[in-house]
């Protein structure tokens, strides 16, 4: 328990990815916790998971059936309501260590074509770590020999730290 996995996004935005991300962890029997900072970010989300390819039952934070939501789109001072077992963060929404001990997976996902956004992830790296958290990278890289599609490959280092 209180693990993180921060995605480094360089080619794809957080909507390409969360689909497969909230599918994999429904399909492990969790509900989820999507927390944003800002409304209308959500609100884009809501339509992105409602148009892609599958079924992903959700629901923005503040309706009747919060508690019953397998996949609940929260800003923060909204979580909890539906008992999530994995939260993921986007667009700089904060997370603290306290937060994922209780869970089984935290997910933080930023673009690395954003100064302040690489700025924000590495101090929750820090500070999730700093608080007992186990912290994993995962990084969007090209894949040999084709310069459009990428892979995630997973590193145990900071963002922002030298490859070797």
């Amino acid at each position: 328990m209180g693990s993180a996995l921060f995605y480094h996004l360089t080619r794809s935005a957080p909507e390409m990815l969360l689909p497969m991300l909230v599918g994999k962890s429904l399909a492990a029997g969790w509900r989820v916790e999507l927390r944003g900072t800002q409304l209308p970010a959500l609100e884009r989300l809501d339509e992105s998971l409602w148009q892609g390819e599958g079924f992903l039952p959700h629901g923005l934070a503040g309706g009747p059936h919060d508690a019953l939501q397998p996949v609940l789109l929260t800003t923060g001072g909204q979580g909890g309501v539906n008992a999530a077992s994995c939260l993921m963060a986007v667009h700089g929404a904060d997370v603290s260590a306290e937060e994922c001990l209780k869970l089984e997976r935290t997910c933080i996902l930023f673009d690395g074509n954003d100064p302040q956004a690489l700025d924000h992830a590495r101090a929750q790296w820090r500070l999730l770590k700093q608080g007992g958290v186990e912290a994993q990278y995962w990084s969007e890289e090209e894949a040999a020999g084709s310069a459009s599609s990428s892979r995630a490959h997973r590193r145990r280092y900071s963002p922002g730290q030298t490859q070797t």
